[in-house]
């Protein structure tokens, strides 16, 4: 399954390589910026050296300016690959309707074949931009961020890092339960359309 999905990508893989690497060096700069602004209350503020302000104020602002820059890219590159696999995803799916048997026809509806290629093509095409920035931007910026952590204070770091698990165990709890209540939303869908398509096909043509 995952296979065939990735299949639909396409022409699109060297924007769902770019967003990724984008991403990490958005991370990458966020991560370095604290330093620099502890650079500057040591080396700058509290030896009264203004060159060293002026320096590293500047590299600040540099960084921050290659972390805008990534961050655009990384959401460029992740909305046209996002929306370019969604295209061929539907694309695909038509074709396939095409070439069904009357077997399959009276197996599957017509409210069934609308939802499968607007709503769950939709939380494809959503959860595919996700993986490509947040699902790469999270994960980076804990495993940076811790790294950073203990190489400052290592006491301090184990305080953050049973934060982590207590927010880990939070979250499983959360995805358990809304995922019972998105599978329940998502059956009924096919009824709302199968309601949608009934009360559009009564209507008198005038």
């Amino acid at each position: 399954m995952i296979r065939t999905l990735l299949a639909q990508v396409r022409q699109y893989r060297k924007d769902a390589l770019l967003a990724p690497l984008f991403t990490a060096l958005e991370v990458l700069m966020e991560v370095l910026i604290p330093f620099v602004t502890a650079a500057i209350i040591d080396q700058g503020i509290q030896a009264g050296n203004m060159g060293q302000v002026y320096r590293y104020g500047l590299l600040m602002l540099a960084l921050a300016l290659v972390s805008l820059c990534a961050g655009v890219l990384a959401g460029r590159f992740s909305a046209r690959a996002s929306a370019g696999f969604a295209c061929n995803l539907r694309d695909a799916m038509y074709c396939n309707v095409q070439t069904f048997s009357f077997s399959n026809i009276d197996k599957f509806s017509t409210a069934g074949l609308v939802t499968r290629m607007t709503t769950d093509v939709t939380n494809l095409q959503n959860a595919f931009q996700m993986i490509l920035r947040i699902a790469v931007r999270a994960p980076l910026m804990l495993v940076c961020s811790m790294f950073m952590c203990f190489f400052i204070n290592v006491r301090l770091s184990l305080i953050f890092l049973a934060a982590i698990v207590v927010l880990a165990a939070a979250l499983i709890f959360i995805m358990l339960r809304t995922t019972r209540i998105f599978d329940q939303v998502f059956r009924k869908y096919d009824d709302l359309n199968a309601s949608v398509q009934e009360n559009v096909s009564a209507i008198r043509v005038v």
